[in-house]
């Protein structure tokens, strides 16, 4: 029996939701674990892969996939490979919340990118909205100068993941979640260790503390495998840029949680604050006024009696 469509949203956005809260975690995990960043992402994305596979054969699920899909999710695993080490980088040269926060730009990247990928007119909210996310992350960018290595990989971070989200909403309609995410992980992973051969000594990779290899575990199969597998899923109802908007709140989570493990060594200055408050304003204000704007639109389509 299938869901009603508006049930079926609700679903989808309780579990993006929960899904965004997990992923909350991945910058405290990130700061916790002592490896570089792409030694980090090399394991994440492994240890995901090995647990996807586990469960495709433990449920007999078929996975193959025809060449040409193949050959696209595995290019498309590269951009999520990258995206994930320059979240960790800027976690490890600034801060979690300048990198959260920072990260929070997807909701710009997204409001450009998706009409241009979709051919569609770019809304005026959604330009609005961008600009008041550009305003909160100058702000940042003026009273956080000392972080902006972190910050510059903070935003291409966030290109990153808004270019992969606008890819899978397209093969979503396609393909299951799990197979997508197999896939781009394994992808993910190759790139990474062809790179690595070139700019990292992996043999460094296989040496490490015992406190590393338990967060490296939660981070490749609870924030990693399930959180990806749930994030790509939601996007058959969903548009990508609703889930980049659902996603904003991670700086939210991550925060808190960066002040409750880390306290004082997460304090900022007034200024990013303030940049911080403009971006999530903009975040939760923006699907409220959008409702506003569809109801006024559709008012004046119906006939008048």
């Amino acid at each position: 029996m299938s869901l009603h469509p508006s049930h079926s949203i609700k679903r989808n956005l309780l579990i993006l939701h929960a899904t965004v809260f997990v992923w909350g975690f991945t910058g405290i995990l990130g700061a916790l674990i002592s490896v570089s960043a792409v030694i980090l992402v090399w394991y994440r994305v492994l240890i995901a892969f090995v647990a996807l596979w586990a469960y495709f054969k433990a449920t007999k699920t078929n996975f193959k996939l025809d060449r040409n899909t193949l050959f696209k999710l595995l290019l498309t695993g590269g951009i999520v490979g990258l995206h994930w080490i320059l979240f960790f980088e800027a976690i490890k040269v600034s801060t979690v919340s300048v990198a959260l926060v920072c990260l929070s730009s997807l909701t710009l990247f997204t409001a450009i990118l998706e009409p241009v990928f979709n051919r569609q007119k770019i809304s005026p909210l959604e330009i609005f909205t961008g600009i008041l996310i550009v305003a909160g992350i100058c702000l940042i960018f003026k009273f956080e100068s000392k972080y902006t290595l972190g910050i510059i990989c903070g935003l291409s971070c966030a290109l990153c993941a808004s270019l992969f989200s606008i890819i899978n909403s397209k093969f979503i309609k396609k393909h299951p979640a799990t197979v997508i995410s197999f896939y781009e992980l394994g992808g993910a992973f190759i790139w990474i260790s062809l790179f690595s051969l070139f700019t990292t000594d992996l043999k460094t990779a296989f040496f490490l503390h015992g406190p590393d290899l338990f967060y490296l575990v939660i981070l490749g199969v609870l924030c990693t495998s399930v959180a990806y597998v749930a994030g790509v899923s939601v996007m058959r109802d969903l548009s990508a840029f609703r889930v980049a908007l659902v996603t904003n709140l991670e700086p939210v989570y991550g925060i808190l949680l960066a002040f409750i493990f880390f306290g004082k060594r997460e304090q900022m200055t007034g200024g990013f604050y303030l940049g911080a408050v403009i971006i999530l304003t903009a975040v939760f204000m923006y699907p409220y006024l959008k409702t506003k704007v569809e109801k006024r639109r559709l008012s004046k389509q119906l006939p008048m009696g």
